[in-house]
C-alpha cells in the first residue's frame, strides 16, 4: 500500500494551516470575551490546586471551544493529533495557552503519554477529551485512566452547558455558545486511580469517569436552562 504523503510537505497545506490557525484563534477569543459564566464546583479545582498536584482534567469533545476559553493560559498540557487538523488544533490552543502533546489513540499515543506523564512530574496539569479523538460520543476511553495510575494525580471532571448555542453535524455534536449566552460550567469533585489497579480496576474507574460526567451534565442541563 503506498503511504499517503505528509502534509507538511505541501506549501499550500502549510499555508492552509497557519490561515486556519491565525483566523480560528481570533474567531474563538472574540466569542469567548463575550460568555457569561456560571461555575458551580470550583472549590474542586481550588482544593487540587492547594494539594500542590496537578490535576487531569477530563470532559467530553462536544465542548472543546468553551472548555479552552474558561481555562486558558493556565499551561494545561493537551494531546493533539500529528495530522493536518491536529496542527491547526494545537496552533489555535497554544495562542490559548496551552501546551501540547502530539500524538493520538490511534497513533502515537504512548509517545504523548509519556511526554503527559513527564510534563505533569514538572508541575503541569493536562487535559483530556475522554471520548476523543473519534468517539463515540460520551464513553470514555482509558487514556486519562492510565496517566492517573502511573502519576497518583488527581482526576477532575467537568461539564459544560451553555444556555444558547450551535450545534455541528459531527460526530460528538460540538457546541459553540452563541454570543454573550450564559455559559455554565461544573466540576466534580475529583477521582483517584491506585499505581496497583489492574485491568479490573481501570474498567471499573472508566465507568465511574462515564457516571460522574453523565451526572455533571444533568446539572449544568438543569443550571443552563431553556435554550435557543
Amino acid at each position: 500500500m503506498t503511504e499517503r504523503p505528509d502534509w507538511r510537505q505541501s506549501r499550500r497545506k502549510r499555508f492552509e494551516v497557519a490561515a486556519i490557525a491565525a483566523v480560528g484563534y481570533r474567531l474563538a477569543a472574540v466569542l469567548g470575551r463575550t460568555f457569561r459564566w456560571q461555575v458551580e464546583g470550583r472549590e474542586h479545582l481550588e482544593a487540587i490546586e492547594r494539594g500542590g498536584r496537578p490535576p487531569i482534567m477530563v470532559f467530553w469533545h462536544g465542548r472543546i471551544l468553551p472548555a479552552t476559553v474558561f481555562f486558558r493560559d493556565r499551561g494545561i498540557v493537551v494531546i493533539t493529533s500529528e495530522n493536518f487538523d491536529g496542527e491547526w488544533i494545537a496552533r489555535i490552543i497554544q495562542r490559548f495557552g496551552y501546551g501540547t502533546a502530539r500524538g493520538s489513540t490511534s497513533r502515537g499515543a504512548v509517545k504523548a503519554l509519556v511526554q503527559l506523564k513527564r510534563d505533569m512530574a514538572a508541575g503541569r496539569a493536562a487535559g483530556f477529551t475522554l471520548d476523543g479523538p473519534r468517539g463515540p460520543a460520551m464513553r470514555a476511553q482509558p487514556g486519562a485512566i492510565w496517566l492517573a495510575k502511573a502519576t497518583g494525580n488527581p482526576i477532575l471532571p467537568f461539564h459544560i452547558e451553555a444556555s444558547s448555542y450551535w450545534t455541528a453535524r459531527s460526530w460528538d455534536r460540538t457546541q459553540v455558545p452563541r454570543p454573550f449566552s450564559r455559559v455554565v460550567l461544573c466540576i466534580g469533585e475529583p477521582l483517584f486511580v491506585a499505581a496497583d489497579a489492574d485491568e479490573a480496576g481501570i474498567e471499573q474507574a472508566r465507568l465511574a469517569l462515564e457516571g460522574l460526567l453523565e451526572t455533571l451534565s444533568r446539572r449544568a442541563l438543569e443550571l443552563a436552562g431553556e435554550r435557543r
